[in-house]
């Protein structure tokens, strides 16, 4: 159980917070590729760790990231004009470069002026259908990270995003307990739901998140690793017919500051939930694989496809307490939790714990290992950011070899490590006193 104390630390991304301190040393996504399809196109409004920015795209196909309001008169430039190698305030006509270069002040026409001064840029990068960027200090730029996702053909790779009214952490934590998959998601991912012992996943579906055997008290083994950390969910596996006993095994990395990888047949699917501040998040999930998505498919199975709850282009997650997360009661005995799609269930239970869980609250169990682990990870990285150390991860770029893990049989004598060779663990580290 956390203090209340330990619950502020962990949830506050503001400027000021030894949280968004930290997260601001890292590169982080501000919004999709597909937010801004060609050059010129309409400049996207960001807000990410309590902050506004705009992200444009200018005549060259290059991105920039600017503060949002205008040097000058502190008009949103979210509204402007993206033209001529620029964004143009709608307010006096100054324009600026990706870079922050002032291009033009048609009120005040002094070239000396405008080599002066620069607005606020911030690095920005283009990769995996994402576009990242940098807020820390600029003396401190880490290497920019290269995921499995950026390789091989855009066809092969889905994203979508999803802006949640609840604070990032909750979601994250989430994503890194495997004890609810066979329960909260039983109707896609338990074969005993409802005594379906037959029950066999499509492989060839979206859906295959499904569990070997409807185990929901996994035991799980976690290893600290540069990045974060990794844990495996084990659960009973057959007998091998040369007698051994195995576990099914399923290996989830943790990527610090808000990624995951989760473990499905298919393919792989990465999670980032980053904070546009303390009470809501945009998830940015990017399915990848070696073949061509139909996203209209992966849509309908992650139920996206219900537009009172989330729209293409829009990616505001519209079920709240206020409407009951649009849950059928007339159809718990179909679906058990009468929320339609993976992404409705997982988002939300999260939303349904308030904007910020008290933590301290909670009755926790064995089952919540990784979660906990989750918690003492991020601590120590805070705490060895405000120390004056790098937080885990942040020189690493190279996380292309990183991958998850779907069900696999396992012999109880051998080590499920050796099928994850570029997952780079184990380390252990020293406390970081508090």
């Amino acid at each position: 159980m956390l203090t209340a104390a330990e619950n502020h630390l962990l949830t506050r991304v503001g400027p000021q917070a030894p949280l968004g301190r930290m997260m601001r040393r890292y590169w982080q996504p501000v919004c999709t590729s597909a937010q801004m399809p060609k050059n010129d196109s309409d400049p996207v409004r960001v807000r990410i760790f309590g902050e506004n920015f705009v992200a444009f795209r200018d005549t060259e196909g290059k991105v920039g990231v600017l503060e949002e309001f205008c040097m000058h008169r502190r008009a949103s430039l979210a509204i402007g004009r993206v033209e001529e190698g620029g964004i143009r305030c709608l307010y006096h006509g100054w324009k600026f470069g990706v870079d922050g270069t002032i291009q033009e002040t048609p009120n005040h026409c002094d070239d000396r002026f405008k080599a002066r001064l620069k607005a606020p840029a911030f690095p920005v990068r283009e990769a995996g259908g994402l576009v990242w960027a940098y807020f820390g200090p600029k003396d401190k730029e880490p290497p920019f990270q290269h995921y499995e996702f950026f390789d091989g053909p855009e066809e092969n790779r889905c994203v979508f995003r999803i802006n949640i009214p609840c604070n990032f952490l909750q979601l994250w934590e989430g994503g890194t307990d495997s004890s609810h998959v066979g329960i909260l998601h039983c109707n896609l991912a338990n074969p005993e739901w409802k005594n379906k012992a037959s029950f066999v996943p499509d492989m060839e579906d979206y859906t295959s998140v499904a569990l070997a055997n409807g185990d929901n008290a996994p035991s799980l083994d976690i290893e600290n690793t540069p990045y974060g950390y990794q844990y495996a969910a084990k659960r009973k596996g057959p007998t091998l017919p040369d007698g051994r006993e195995t576990w099914s095994v399923r290996v989830t990395p943790v990527i610090f500051p808000t990624c995951r990888i989760i473990p499905l047949r298919e393919y792989q699917f990465f999670v980032f939930e980053v904070p546009q501040d303390d009470h809501k998040t945009s998830t940015y999930l990017v399915a990848h694989g070696p073949k061509p998505f139909d996203r209209t498919k992966m849509r309908n199975v992650l139920g996206l496809n219900d537009e009172r709850l989330w729209k293409e282009g829009d990616f505001e997650y519209r079920a709240t307490v206020e409407n009951n997360f649009f849950q059928e009661r007339n159809r718990i005995e179909e679906t058990w939790s009468g929320l339609a799609g993976l992404i409705p269930e997982d988002s939300s239970i999260s939303a349904s714990m308030g904007a910020i869980v008290e933590r301290d609250k909670e009755v926790l169990v064995a089952a919540d290992a990784a979660v906990v682990r989750l918690r003492e990870r991020l601590l120590e990285s805070i705490r060895r950011h405000e120390n004056g150390e790098e937080p885990y991860g942040l020189g690493l770029s190279d996380y292309s070899k990183v991958r998850s893990l779907a069900d696999t049989d396992v012999p109880l004598d051998e080590r499920w490590q050796d099928l994850l060779p570029g997952n780079m663990g184990p380390v252990r580290t020293k406390p970081i006193p508090a």
